[in-house]
């Protein structure tokens, strides 16, 4: 794996403006050669959101077909999809990809890729996972698509001859490794074992039932990955340290951490940004120059408003919520709370807090099951009911959740398929030795 992504970075030298990176030599081809060369591009790319899970998936994924595609025309490239100056705020990503000897410099950014050139020249073909529509901004490259794995409901179909694997799994590195278990033995190395591993255990809240996002298959991979490669750290140690990485917000500002997880919704009138902090509200709201931050990343945006949303998790994972809504215009606050307080589908039970800003409020939250997957509709409701920022389009294809994002909710959490958790080991340890599901042992 680790010779596989710094080779997909070297067989796609990107160049032009901001998304040089210096790293690279000079003399590797860019995206203009390989349109000159006629050089086809196989790109695998996760969600906007860009959390482990996308970013696990893509890597993962990008290697497995790289390894197994019969004499490929086109390089295999994973492409994080948020800016490279986006990178350091996916705290757990960075830090797993540094322990299993995967360098950032290694990576490929969005703003590294000129996706759009290279379809046009109709060299791209496009692989999506953990999310299987592109936002408004990227329509153009739906023809591109060849593939989608996710494990989001379908919001909508594709036709041959794009493959798609969308199933109600809590993580999609969980699809992703059944998919590389389905492969010829011997593609699955110990670093990528050790990244999907890792996934999916923070992904499905170190597979707590009481956190209402594992599956049976879920918990049938990681134990596959542990009997390939004993080596693996305990489940314990691994959730420990990423989900510690996750909420470690040292030395970023007040503006990266309101950007580090962040959603927009609006309607004709105002924007609001709804971001996930990971740090304790009332640490939150006593840091200094706090209003101005709040002003200027308002300001900078266009937003009316923000609210922001906590969690925290006890030893047993279950969520302690809270959140605190912030604007300057008095009768958006008072929307924004009053909808938030009233809110019946479902009610929040909110508690008020002390807010040292006569612009902030703050509450704690009773319900700590509705998370902010829950909170967004309310919200849009206050605004009119219109969807995320950029056009009616979004709210028809709204941008992805992170799914490992701790101020998320799976949608598996309402109804988890009844599988008996033996019967699904059973099943994926036969795709795992190449045999079929139904066959005698």
């Amino acid at each position: 794996m680790e010779r596989f992504v710094a080779g997909s970075r070297a067989a796609l030298q990107v160049s032009g403006g901001r998304g040089r990176v210096a790293a690279v030599p000079d003399i590797l081809p860019s995206p203009q050669d390989h349109v000159r060369q006629q050089r086809e591009i196989h790109v695998v790319m996760g969600n906007e959101a860009c959390d482990l899970d996308s970013t696990v998936s893509a890597l993962a994924l990008a290697y497995f077909l790289a390894q197994t595609a019969p004499a490929p025309k086109a390089a295999f490239v994973p492409v994080l999809n948020i800016p490279r100056a986006d990178l350091a705020l996916r705290t757990e990503t960075t830090f797993l990809l540094r322990e299993r000897g995967i360098p950032a410099a290694a990576l490929v950014c969005r703003d590294e890729i000129d996706l759009g050139r290279l379809h046009h020249a109709g060299l791209l073909s496009l692989t999506l996972v953990d999310h299987h529509v592109l936002p408004g901004a990227d329509a153009a490259l739906e023809e591109a698509v060849v593939e989608v794995v996710d494990h989001r409901p379908l919001e909508r179909h594709r036709g041959a001859p794009c493959r798609v694997t969308v199933e109600p799994v809590g993580s999609c590195a969980t699809l992703v490794t059944e998919r590389i278990l389905q492969g010829p033995p011997g593609v699955l190395d110990a670093t990528t074992a050790a990244l999907l591993h890792g996934t999916i255990l923070l992904d499905c809240i170190n597979l707590s039932p009481a956190a209402g996002k594992v599956t049976p298959r879920d918990v049938a991979c990681v134990s596959l990955l542990e009997e390939r490669f004993p080596e693996l750290p305990a489940r314990d140690a691994v959730f420990g340290a990423l989900q510690a990485a996750k909420f470690d917000v040292t030395g970023l500002t007040t503006e990266q951490m309101l950007r580090k997880d962040l959603k927009v919704i609006s309607n004709d009138e105002a924007v609001v940004g709804i971001s996930g902090v990971f740090e304790d509200l009332e640490t939150f709201l006593l840091r200094p120059g706090l209003l101005q931050d709040l002003e200027t990343f308002c300001q900078a945006r266009g937003y009316a408003g923000l609210v922001a949303m906590t969690v925290s998790f006890n030893e047993r994972h279950e969520p302690t919520r809270k959140l605190a809504v912030y604007s300057a215009r008095e009768p958006l606050r008072s929307t924004l709370c009053q909808a938030l307080e009233e809110a019946t589908a479902p009610p929040l039970l909110l508690r008020p807090l002390p807010s040292p800003w006569p612009c902030v409020a703050a509450y704690a939250q009773g319900n700590a099951v509705a998370a902010r997957k829950k909170v967004l509709p309310i919200l849009r409701a206050a605004l009119g009911g219109l969807g995320a920022a950029g056009g009616p389009e979004e709210e028809v294809v709204p941008p992805p959740t992170p799914m490992n994002s701790l101020v998320e909710e799976c949608p598996l959490a309402q109804a988890v398929p009844p599988l008996c958790p033996q019967d699904v080991l059973e099943r994926v340890s036969r795709i795992a030795v190449g045999q079929p599901p139904g066959s005698p042992k």
